[in-house]
């Protein structure tokens, strides 16, 4: 792990079983995660789509 953050394809701590945010709107949640602003793009028609672009996105932003 590299500053901090997760691997893409790997279930965050703070994810509830229904996949939403147990910190959302909380000051403890993490800066990234408040940078973040997901698009149609991002998040496709289904959860296994938003996980391939993040997977995609990590690939592209990793560090060589």
């Amino acid at each position: 792990m590299r500053g901090g953050l997760k691997p893409a394809g790997i279930p965050c701590i703070q994810l509830l079983d229904d996949y939403r945010c147990a910190l959302f709107g909380l000051p403890e949640r993490p800066a990234v995660c408040l940078s973040l602003r997901p698009t149609n793009e991002m998040c496709g028609t289904h959860r296994d789509e938003a996980m391939s672009h993040l997977a995609a996105l990590e690939l592209a932003t990793r560090p060589l």
